[in-house]
């Protein structure tokens, strides 16, 4: 029970995260599960199953606030949904021992990425445009592929994409990408069950994580509008990626002096990342002309 408890608490924070950034709930979610012990074909396809009620609530509350492109939902989510697929499909397909260095060294990467995004100052937005499905469909499905196989992956690939774009105001992009993961969660829940099985689904840890998330998800929508973004991912960056390494480092069966080196360079990177996030955060309230104790959304 109280593990229960400790998940539905994680899918609160992951859903909180996941709302403000527009990514990270997957990513969150299954780092816990893996540390966890779960299987990691079984961590990816409880979260995505959980996400099928978590997505459908972020994006009626975005809807709600008014967050949501439903010509971008339409073009990105299809195409990430057939990569989610098969995604899914390849993860069931592959050994618990292969499958576990592979997950855990996606979620590092995109920890990684999180740090590095949210280091950098924020770009100014380019003239509106319509955003085409030449480029949309290859990046859904792209992002719905890591998505399923990684555990994660969709918000860190689409949201980043579509920000670095410049065509849409970042808490349009956010509700967006929130919007379209529904239908990626729902694809790559049904290759899971025809992959592992309904035994692949551990359905006590999925009703914790989703409760969490639900009750997270209207304050998320409401949070993008005024959380300080950077600073939020640049401080999930760093635990993903800190927890993670320790999985890989372990999978390796890497000796205590080097798990201990690996472990210092992550906290003195994360710290500069960190310090950069913060800096870059004040420097573009400075140049807005606003108080240096920022409130935006991501770059």
């Amino acid at each position: 029970m109280r593990k229960l408890l400790i998940l539905a608490v994680v899918g609160m924070f992951a859903q909180l995260v996941d709302g403000a950034l527009g990514m990270a709930y997957g990513m969150t979610s299954s780092t816990l599960l893996l540390l966890a012990g779960v299987a990691p074909a079984s961590a990816s396809a409880s979260v995505h199953l959980a996400e099928i009620g978590t997505t459908l609530a972020a994006g009626f509350a975005h809807w709600r606030f008014g967050n949501i492109d439903w010509r971008v939902v339409g073009r990105i989510a299809v195409p990430g949904a057939a990569g989610a697929l098969a995604g899914a499909t390849f993860l069931s397909a592959i050994s618990t021992e292969a499958a576990a260095p592979w997950m855990a060294g996606i979620l590092l990467a995109l920890g990684v990425y999180l740090l590095l995004r949210f280091a950098r100052p924020l770009r100014p937005r380019r003239a509106a445009g319509p955003l085409r499905a030449r480029f949309l469909g290859p990046l859904g499905l792209v992002a719905g592929f890591v998505d399923a196989s990684g555990g994660g992956g969709w918000g860190p690939i689409a949201t980043p994409s579509l920000l670095v774009d410049g065509r849409m105001e970042p808490r349009k992009v956010i509700g967006s990408v929130d919007a379209s993961e529904f239908l990626v969660a729902a694809a790559a829940s049904v290759g899971f069950l025809i992959g592992l099985g309904t035994q692949g689904f551990v359905l006590p840890m999925v009703a914790a994580l989703l409760v969490g998330g639900l009750v997270a998800a209207p304050i998320a929508a409401y949070l993008v509008r005024v959380l300080p973004a950077q600073l939020l991912g640049a401080a999930v960056g760093g635990v993903i990626v800190l927890t993670n390494a320790r999985l890989i480092l372990r999978a390796l069966d890497a000796s205590t002096p080097v798990s201990a080196t690996v472990y210092a360079v992550i906290v003195a990177g994360w710290a500069v990342a960190f310090g950069f996030a913060v800096r870059a955060l004040r420097r573009g309230r400075r140049g807005a002309g606003q108080d240096p104790v920022p409130a935006l959304g991501p770059a």
